[in-house]
């Protein structure tokens, strides 16, 4: 497919025209390179990709190798017309779909493949958006650092730090995390905490010798009713522990159990309370020992006045294109955004497509929406810049 495709531009005179047809041939392009998380050539399939999109718009490239099995992360910085610090715009190369699970297809107003709502077609709205304007001799007003992630599906292990440096030397972030309910933007998300645990008893016949051992599942019994007892649905605390093994055999008093609790923490408040009861949790057999070890987690992030200013300007652009994005979204489900926001780093997430079905064979976006929100993309990158939205 020809880069001039990719871009998914058509020229008019001497006018660069966004079109659907040749957005979805750019959303096509990155979906059809398959890339689940834990295989990292595909991952780094997608990085050739977008590398060859970014130095067509004569982007500057960094790219650091991958490590822990996982893909690189790619950084193309596109300068802006004011120096100092600008946009980082995120975005993640990953999918939780196995290679061969299901094809691209197109069906009347929707396409259907894997990674294609979340995220591969807001990356390539965003990238359309930029090339637009590299295509008609203009640069965003800000700099723009374009990061591409690797490990998002399995909560950014190898790329959490280097996201967090660069949301630190810029002025504002922009997530193309796929929309909510219909066109929704996202201005807070939950947090999300991981706790893994693990109890140790004493093995022993359970028949004849059943009084000398210590039952590990029991005691992770209680622990696993104390921590869900913690779930408060008017708070939006969710607690569950959602995998749980132990013992060997059924005629054995089990000596180890495992389970992992994976909660949703909306703010602070509800983490230090999960770490607090986990942290504390009662010893009912004094012959049996707990271990707990903190997971893999993401922490919330909540609205401030710059976010709002931001979303503000976001909607008077919209409707200054001809439509009007949907209103303000807290998410439960976390990204990327979640580290940059948490930083106090004003963050404006879910500004890529419009669709459904995320990690399901059913993954679709809505075609009427890739030209306005692409448009929309534009116009953020033309207008954020000293003077507006707090900046």
């Amino acid at each position: 497919m020809a880069q001039a495709m990719q871009v998914a531009c058509r020229r008019k005179g001497t006018h660069m025209q966004l079109t659907t047809d040749a957005l979805l041939e750019s959303v096509q392009a990155w979906v059809e390179i398959e890339s689940p998380t834990n295989v990292a050539s595909g991952v780094n399939r997608v990085a050739d990709h977008a590398e060859g999109l970014l130095r067509s718009m004569g982007a500057s490239i960094e790219r650091t190798p991958g490590v822990d099995g996982f893909g690189d992360i790619l950084i193309g910085r596109i300068a802006g017309e004011h120096n100092g610090p600008g946009i980082l715009l995120l975005g993640h190369m990953d999918t939780v779909h196995q290679p061969g699970t299901f094809a691209f297809r197109r069906e009347g107003g929707r396409a259907y493949g894997p990674g294609i709502y979340d995220m591969k077609g807001g990356n390539a709205m965003a990238f359309s958006a930029l090339a637009a304007l590299q295509a008609e001799g203009r640069r965003p007003r800000l700099g723009v650092s374009v990061m591409m992630i690797p490990d998002e599906e399995v909560g950014s292990p190898t790329s959490r730090a280097a996201i967090e440096a660069e949301a630190r030397r810029h002025r504002l972030v922009l997530v193309v995390e796929p929309s909510g309910e219909g066109g929704k933007v996202t201005i807070a998300r939950h947090g999300i905490a991981r706790w893994h645990l693990r109890t140790i008893g004493r093995p022993a016949h359970a028949g004849a010798y059943h009084a000398e051992g210590r039952s590990a599942v029991r005691e992770m019994a209680h622990h696993i009713l104390a921590l869900e007892a913690l779930t408060d649905h008017a708070r939006n605390f969710y607690v569950n522990i959602g995998t749980v093994t132990g013992g060997t055999h059924e005629n054995m008093v089990p000596a180890e159990c495992r389970a992992i609790c994976y909660a949703l923490v909306p703010t602070a408040r509800e983490e230090a309370e999960l770490r607090a009861a986990v942290m504390s949790l009662a010893r009912h057999d004094p012959d049996v020992t707990t271990e707990v070890t903190e997971g893999l987690g993401r922490p919330p992030f909540s609205k401030t006045p710059a976010i709002q200013a931001l979303y503000d300007h976001a909607l008077a652009l919209s409707r200054e294109i001809g439509f009007e994005v949907k209103g303000e979204r807290v998410a439960g489900g976390g990204s990327d955004g979640n580290f940059t926001g948490a930083l106090g780093v004003p963050t404006l997430d879910g500004l890529g497509v419009v669709g459904g079905g995320p990690h399901t064979r059913e993954e679709y976006i809505d075609l009427a929406w890739l030209v306005p929100r692409t448009r929309l993309l534009m116009r953020l990158f033309e207008t954020l810049g000293p003077g507006v939205a707090g900046l």
